[in-house]
């Protein structure tokens, strides 16, 4: 479980694992794909590579 800020219903949440859709180790670090409680899809990056600016701009 983490803490997520939407994009879309602009509301920070807990998200759940069964609301995880993806992850996917990249250069850049872990992508995670799930859906918000709003219904919208979202990503966050997460992991060591991730830099600040990747966590904003994936979850934008």
């Amino acid at each position: 479980m983490f803490d997520h800020h939407c994009s879309a219903c602009d509301r920070r949440q807990l998200i759940f694992p069964s609301q995880v859709t993806s992850l996917v180790n990249t250069d850049r670090g872990i992508v995670l794909a799930f859906t918000c409680w709003c219904g919208s899809e979202q990503t966050q990056v997460t992991g060591r590579a991730a830099t600040a600016a990747d966590r904003v701009v994936a979850a934008a």
